[in-house]
């Protein structure tokens, strides 16, 4: 009996034996039918493309074009498709290389291709193509692909680097132009006035003036860096998030774009792609939520000037924006939306109480005490020497001083406290012109600029001190 059991068990081994033999057989075979290649699978051209889905992330979508080549979304035909995005998709498939081919493949599940993670359907007038994107090689991080030839593959550029997309990204949101030059700005709602732009410049100091508005019948220069970096924001509007892409008369209400708190007209220049010069006007609607912005106002009326943890706290704002006549409507961000509204004359006039540049500066008479001092110059074209009583002195302190001298805030409110210093600032420009600078105390932090009779802004009391240690450090040497 145990001779038996013995013969019965040499015959398991032997069957399990023949059977990994038989199993490794059929491994090196299969092993044998991967081979490395640089064969491009398939050659699809975008323009004969006529329908395009996927299913990704639990996700399906899915696109066709009209009569006239124009891609629609199957689910609302109203849905402003982004051409160039559904190119983008196609793109992959126009050269599809390969580093890798797995032939006649028995068993797709080991790639991952039985429970893809993204599946495709192409298809041309003539023929149809089903995509499919299975798991990521181990060895070198590379996705296998079916593309229903029987075969597997590792391909070289991942399709679903383009395919993991959502539908919002495939809206064909406004364009927002580059703007090269700008000839006019107008705002209307809660800031009313225009901006205009005159290459030759206009009356300012500043050769880099070219903006300008007016302003009581006076024409005024703004800062352009401050006109460039409200351009900018513009340009860079965060319109990734929309409330819908078809709005009625109800949703423009409900965002407050019905009467836009701020409207932007900028008319422009720019250059196409041929390099010719296009003129053009961008328009751009912007509002806060009509509750929020109604609560706000109420809440700002009825500030007593205590300040408690609700007026430190991050105002949440939730606001809206619209290009033109757009039936796109986007919702923006606080920033952006804080950034916009920053549209007044004192936003973005100069903050620098000095309305002219430090190096065209020939002479400082300074009242300091009731002392007056006179610092003069010399140039020879290039640079300029400075003088204290016919001694050369090293003025870069008191240059210093005076461009740190920016507002905190604008006001017109009279100068009623003591004197701290006053300025009578010559320029080396046509016909001489000079400018008076005076800073009367205003509280412990602030001191009121009156430059020319007229006060002018708010400065930190801090800048206008060093602005008089500087000037003693010459004076009392």
């Amino acid at each position: 009996m145990k001779r038996y059991k013995k013969i019965y068990i040499l015959l398991g081994v032997l069957v399990v034996a023949c059977a990994v033999t038989f199993a490794v057989s059929k491994y090196e075979e299969h092993k044998e039918l991967i081979s490395t290649s640089d064969e491009i699978v398939l050659e699809l051209s975008s323009d004969d493309v006529q329908s395009l889905s996927w299913e990704y992330n639990e996700e399906s979508f899915a696109f066709h074009r009209d009569e006239d080549g124009t891609w629609r979304y199957d689910e609302d035909d109203a849905f402003p498709v982004d051409q160039d995005a559904v190119g983008q998709l196609l793109s992959p498939f126009q050269s599809f290389g390969v580093s890798f081919i797995i032939e006649d493949v028995e068993d797709f599940g080991q790639y991952g291709l039985d429970e893809p993670a993204c599946s495709i359907l192409l298809s041309t007038d003539q023929e149809e193509y089903e995509i499919l994107l299975g798991d990521y090689s181990a060895m070198d991080s590379q996705r296998y692909v079916s593309i229903g030839d029987g075969n597997v593959y590792l391909v070289l550029e991942d399709p679903l680097d383009t395919f993991a997309v959502t539908i919002s990204d495939l809206l064909n949101r406004d364009d927002i132009p580059v703007f090269d030059t700008v000839s006019q700005i107008t705002f209307s709602g809660t800031e009313t006035y225009e901006i205009t732009y005159e290459e030759e410049g206009g009356p300012s100091y500043r050769e880099e003036d070219v903006y300008f508005t007016q302003l009581d019948g006076e024409t005024l220069p703004l800062d352009p860096d401050k006109i460039s970096s409200y351009l900018q924001d513009i340009r860079f509007l965060d319109t990734t998030d929309y409330v819908t892409y078809n709005a009625t008369e109800d949703d423009l209400a409900s965002c407050g774009l019905d009467n836009p708190e701020l409207t932007i007209t900028v008319d422009y220049t720019t250059e196409d792609e041929d390099g010719n010069e296009v003129s053009g006007t961008f328009v751009l609607s912007v509002s806060r939520d009509p509750e929020e912005l109604a609560a706000a106002q109420e809440a700002a009326e009825n500030q007593t000037g205590t300040t408690d943890t609700a007026d430190t706290e991050e105002e949440e704002i939730t606001a809206y924006a619209r290009v033109g006549n757009s039936p796109i409507i986007y919702q923006i961000t606080a920033d952006d939306y804080n950034a916009l509204m920053a549209a007044s004359y004192d936003d973005l006039r100069h903050g620098e109480v000095l309305p002219a540049e430090i190096e065209d500066v020939s002479q400082l008479d300074i009242t300091l005490d009731g002392q007056t001092y006179t610092i003069t110059s010399l140039t020879d074209g290039e640079s300029r020497s400075y003088y204290y009583q016919e001694e050369l002195i090293d003025l870069t302190d008191v240059q210093n001083a005076l461009t740190a001298l920016t507002a905190d805030s604008f006001t017109t409110e009279a100068a009623t406290g003591k004197k701290e210093i006053s300025l009578t600032v010559t320029l080396d420009l046509e016909n001489t012109p000079s400018v008076q600078m005076e800073f009367y105390q205003y509280d412990g932090s602030y001191c009121v600029a009156v430059v020319d009779g007229e006060p002018v802004s708010l400065v930190a009391r801090s800048s206008v001190v060093d602005l008089v240690e500087a000037v003693n450090a010459i004076v009392l040497n």
